[in-house]
């Protein structure tokens, strides 16, 4: 196994725009950091939980992933599109408050995120299983795996944190940016493009 290969991996599809890091920024905008903390913590637990869920049912899982990964496209993509219209009405004063920011919330965010599941069920059957047949092992990668999703997404606690007045600044720009990449990440994932 190419632990470099993997670390990067790993660090690129955690830390690159996502639907659960869009919400992070707009959270931390909205809420502050501390709060969002909360959601970030709902977060890393729904993507370990993930993680190990796709180590260990691996071989069930590959019989149906082909029906599995479909219908989770379609939700994913729904879900991602509800959540661009929560962002954008951020831009609007009446709506502030109505996004919710806590631990629940991130860790709903996480079984519906079509990105997460995407890596999730990939990365240990193609990284890991083929050269480690230990669950100690297994398990050691899950752990270092969910480790590094914490800290992608609090690095983008920490980005929403520093420019915080910026983005508060120009709001509506912002939250309609992230509306559209979330719309975007929805088209991409749903297959239309």
């Amino acid at each position: 196994m190419n632990i470099l290969s993997f670390i990067i991996y790993c660090i690129v599809v955690t830390f690159t725009p996502g639907p659960t890091n869009i919400v992070i920024l707009s959270s931390v905008q909205h809420y502050g950091a501390r709060k969002t903390m909360g959601y970030v913590g709902g977060a890393t637990l729904a993507f370990g939980l993930l993680l190990a869920a796709s180590a260990l049912l691996n071989r069930l899982l590959a019989g149906i992933l082909p029906q599995l990964l479909g219908i989770m496209q379609i939700i994913g993509s729904l879900y991602m599109l509800y959540l661009a219209y929560q962002v954008y009405r951020k831009g609007r004063s009446e709506a502030a408050g109505q996004q919710a920011s806590g631990f629940l919330s991130g860790l709903l965010m996480q079984f519906a995120n079509p990105k997460v599941l995407l890596f999730t069920l990939t990365v240990i059957p193609s990284y890991v299983m083929p050269y480690y047949r230990s669950p100690a092992a297994t398990f050691l990668f899950v752990i270092v795996i969910t480790v590094i999703g914490f800290l992608a997404f609090t690095a983008w606690v920490v980005f929403g944190s520093i420019f915080k007045s910026f983005l508060q600044r120009h709001q509506r720009v912002m939250n309609s940016m992230m509306a559209l990449f979330l719309v975007y990440s929805a088209v991409m994932v749903s297959g239309i493009i």
